[in-house]
């Protein structure tokens, strides 16, 4: 069963030329991980510091995999590092 992760950040605009080559390259990497089916970003058109990503997997486990990849935790980390806080992650499926 196909999944979709939910990301929520808020990211200051002061923080965003920092951060924005991460998420590229944290995007860039997940694009070869197995079960990697789709990913976007959107931005809050009343509050552009709001980001969402919303990533496709086929499953779960292909989700967890990436999750525990030493590569994305690095990145990861120094996403939280810049935000000060961690990123939270939300996990859906169809119904």
């Amino acid at each position: 069963m196909s999944v979709k992760i939910i990301i929520i950040r808020h990211v200051p605009k002061d923080k965003e030329e920092q951060i924005r080559p991460l998420l590229m390259q944290m995007r860039s990497a997940a694009h070869t991980q197995p079960g990697y089916i789709s990913g976007e970003t959107l931005v809050n058109y009343d509050d552009p510091q709001e980001k969402v990503v919303i990533s496709t997997w086929k499953s779960l486990d292909n989700w967890n995999e990436w999750l525990r990849n030493p590569e994305r935790r690095q990145l990861q980390g120094r996403v939280d590092e810049i935000l000060g806080e961690e990123t939270l992650y939300q996990v859906y499926y169809s119904g």
